[in-house]
């Protein structure tokens, strides 16, 4: 479905979805009251939802239409999906799985729709579908999860990219108000988004958030995320581990990447490094949740069922990594019974 109400938008985008055989238009929308109306008849796997609109808006609408959507995705396409700006995170907090701009003068190199139809199958099926879809049960049989680390969590690093941002909501609704550990989190987003991203944790969190800053101390329930343009990593201090941002390209290519996190996070707190591996795309993460389980340290992932788009999670799964795999409100709730202060919980 595409909900604009820009008669030129819906008909370019509709193009788009069209021009590509395993997409099939179910529906248009000139606004989000229409959307939700449409709902009640149509079922849709993909949204695409402009944030500019009469009436109550497509931001203000996003609880309401997944509430009508039965488990489909909602992708941001809008002029106000800028970089930085503050409602693409606001409604990728409230839910929506991804974000895209609109083309316009030297955006995307002319290659807009080739960027959104690969967005738009990496989200794939609705969460209704996923659902009733089996969920490779030789796949996870061949990967039997791991024993987990009986020693209390001294660090907790998260890697997040596609979808991210709702979970991290999820997860951190679910974890205890203290848990009395250092916090790091990688998520992928452009560097003008994160210092919103930060403020928006927080207040999520319950907890101070801050971007990364190269000898930024770790402190207990403080959290610290990875900047756009460099990767979060920690080396010893005289006072113990501090950040030392990595702007050097990583193996999966993405930037920031988990992998330098995970790797760094085993090397100096091993088997009380806990790292936590939630939706996206892609296998950025694999390589560097390896070293960390090495190190002795445990690695949690995300469900497919409760994920935008399973990839990252699946490939440590797969990896033979994972000692978990759970929706983020479980994990969450795993990783508070282990925290060494039981006042923490």
């Amino acid at each position: 479905m595409i909900v604009d109400d820009s008669i030129v938008a819906r008909s370019v985008l509709s193009r788009i979805v069209e021009s590509d055989e395993d997409f099939e238009l179910a529906a248009v929308a000139g606004t989000a009251e229409d959307a939700i109306d449409a709902l009640q008849s149509v079922r849709v796997d993909t949204i695409l939802l402009d944030l500019e609109m009469p009436g109550a808006g497509g931001l203000r609408s996003i609880p309401r239409i997944l509430d009508s959507a039965c488990g489909a995705n909602i992708m941001i396409v809008s002029s106000t999906a800028e970089e930085g700006a503050e409602e693409t995170v606001a409604a990728l907090a409230m839910g929506a799985a991804d974000a895209l701009p609109k083309p316009g003068t030297g955006r995307f190199n002319g290659r807009f729709s080739e960027v959104l139809l690969a967005r738009l199958k990496a989200l794939g099926y609705s969460e209704q579908t996923r659902s009733a879809a089996p969920v490779m049960p030789g796949k996870l049989l061949a990967s039997p999860l791991r024993a987990m680390s009986l020693d209390a969590i001294k660090l907790l690093v998260i890697g997040a990219s596609t979808g991210g941002i709702h979970a991290l909501n999820s997860f951190f609704e679910e974890l205890p108000r203290r848990i009395g550990v250092p916090i790091l989190v990688t998520q992928h987003l452009p560097t003008p988004f994160m210092g919103v991203f930060a403020r928006q944790l927080a207040i999520a969190a319950k907890r101070e958030c801050l971007v990364g800053e190269d000898g930024m101390q770790l402190l207990p329930d403080r959290i610290i995320i990875a900047p756009g343009d460099a990767h979060l990593t920690l080396v010893a201090g005289p006072g113990g581990a501090v950040v030392r941002l990595d702007p050097n390209a990583a193996c999966s290519g993405c930037m920031p990447s988990l992998d330098p996190m995970f790797e760094a996070a085993g090397a100096l707190f091993g088997s009380g490094a806990a790292g936590v591996v939630l939706t996206g795309m892609g296998r950025d993460g694999v390589q560097g949740a390896a070293r960390l389980v090495a190190a002795g340290g445990s690695i949690l992932a995300q469900d497919q069922a409760s994920s935008a788009v399973w990839g990252m999670p699946r490939a440590v799964v797969e990896a033979g990594l994972a000692s978990a795999v759970m929706s983020p409100d479980k994990l969450a709730r795993r990783v508070g019974s282990r925290v060494g202060d039981p006042s923490c919980r």
